[in-house]
């Protein structure tokens, strides 16, 4: 990956870390900028940034399916065997009075996660077809894209699970659903999505792809 800082426009960025001010021109795909003084990343655009977060984007959502239709544990105890998946979960603490947990596990684990994915799949198709179109829609999409990957806490529902398995591991046989497998995918996609796509693509139609 190339590196380089241009002082040549009027593009003012300044280093999160030292305070440095740089004056930095278009950076090409693949390049980099970063602070002289502390070497801070100023700047980093990603290679095949809309191709990556489309990719890792539908990756997520064809495993978004498997991780809620699948069970997650199935747990044997003294012969009653059970398993459940992440749904099944949620309407069993609705049914037991939780009404406030059975709420947070479903938007946590099901709702948001779909919406920030769905989200990240249409920013990217847009790009891809250098759509002019509602681009302060999909400014401010974005935005919510990234507020809702707060929420959406996929990765502290897996480890969640896990500890679950070695906690009850001896007091009852606990094996991982074929459903967690798919859902620490979604976990692992999610994230590298979210970390692929580069927002200023969405007003700068012209920039290589």
């Amino acid at each position: 990956m190339g590196c380089y800082t241009s002082r040549l426009t009027a593009q003012l960025i300044a280093c999160t870390v030292c305070g440095h001010v740089y004056s930095l021109g278009p950076l090409k795909p693949g390049f980099a900028a970063e602070c002289s003084d502390c070497g801070t990343i100023l700047v980093k655009k990603t290679l095949g940034s809309v191709h990556l977060t489309a990719a890792f984007s539908l990756c997520a959502l064809l495993l978004y399916v498997p991780a809620n239709i699948f069970p997650i544990v199935r747990m044997n105890l003294y012969g009653a065997v059970s398993e459940n998946t992440v749904w099944e979960g949620c309407v069993r603490l609705y049914q037991d009075g939780d009404y406030i947990i059975a709420l947070v596990v479903f938007l946590a684990s099901i709702l948001l996660p779909f919406l920030k994915l769905s989200g990240l799949f249409f920013l990217s198709a847009t790009v891809r077809l250098r759509s002019k179109r509602w681009v302060k829609f999909r400014t401010e999409l974005h935005k919510l894209t990234e507020i809702l990957g707060r929420w959406a806490m996929l990765d502290v529902f897996v480890i969640a699970v896990l500890v679950a398995l070695v906690k009850l591991g001896k007091l009852a046989t606990v094996v991982a659903g074929s459903g967690l497998l798919a859902f620490a995918g979604v976990v692992i996609f999610t994230l590298l999505a979210s970390a692929s796509f580069d927002p200023e693509q969405i007003w700068n139609t012209e920039t290589e792809l």
